[in-house]
């Protein structure tokens, strides 16, 4: 049943984005609806009685769901039709490869209730940065217009005429940043607490935990650099681009390596 409602999450994401940007309502209506059955789908596939079923698939997918409800809302009070045509494509992949690579049951019993909270405010933490790298990308995109304007519009130039000003992108960048990173150091103290409990150690020192923690300095140092020397402009998408992607490898990617590359369970 899980597998029909993300096949079909898939197929409305995909209306969503090619929606022509005049029709409002019915883009807030299909995406409200894909949202839900987004949801719906994920919820039935990861919670299981006694288990949780976890993956590279199930945390993309959980982080874009997270990321539709964030632009929904954003879209409310700013004009991010921009947004859209990038967002909802990842969506509808995401949904595909969760019904593809469904991952592995993780029993709960004996685990410490810490483990779930752990997941879920790193899904968070994931899930804001991932919004806020499709805002950089749309940020490079509209100053690169700005600089080699033509009069031909395609489909994704008149979607960035409609974007807000540069200024406006800015801020809302480092509101989700700076919500992110509280989320990611929530993730990285929780990691700890969570490590220590079952294993006995203050850090287990694999590969999730070194590309978490460069992630983390690479945003600490991009808020530092923004608060004491004004850092802006290309300095900023940059290191929020270079967090994003180190952020990815340390879970979807590594995970994608190990389920999909070399066939091995959760570790």
């Amino acid at each position: 049943m899980q597998t029909i409602f993300l096949i079909a999450a898939a197929l409305l994401y995909i209306v969503c984005a090619v929606l022509p940007a005049a029709k409002a309502r019915q883009i807030a209506a299909v995406t409200s609806l894909a949202w839900l059955v987004h949801g719906a789908g994920l919820w039935m596939d990861v919670v299981v009685p006694g288990s949780l079923r976890l993956g590279f698939a199930a945390m993309l997918s959980s982080a874009l769901w997270i990321s539709v409800g964030a632009y929904w809302i954003e879209n409310r009070n700013f004009a991010l039709d921009g947004l859209r045509r990038m967002v909802m494509p990842c969506a509808a992949i995401a949904c595909a490869l969760q019904a593809l690579f469904p991952g592995a049951l993780i029993a709960l019993a004996g685990r410490t209730p810490m483990f779930g909270w752990h997941i879920a405010v790193a899904t968070l933490a994931y899930s804001t940065l991932t919004i806020a790298a499709f805002h950089a990308v749309l940020m490079a995109l509209q100053e690169s217009r700005l600089h080699t304007r033509s009069e031909q519009v395609t489909f994704l130039s008149a979607a960035l005429d409609q974007l807000p000003a540069l200024l406006t992108m800015e801020k809302l960048l480092f509101r989700l940043i700076g919500f992110g990173f509280v989320l990611l150091s929530l993730t990285v103290l929780s990691g700890i607490v969570f490590s220590e409990q079952l294993f006995g150690q203050a850090l287990k020192w694999d590969h999730k935990s070194v590309f978490t923690l460069l992630s983390w300095i690479l945003f600490a140092a991009l808020l530092a650099g923004r608060r004491f020397r004004g850092w802006r402009g290309k300095t900023a998408l940059s290191f929020t681009l270079a967090g994003f992607a180190t952020l990815l490898l340390a879970y979807v990617g590594s995970r994608f390596v190990l389920e999909v590359v070399l066939h091995r369970g959760f570790a």
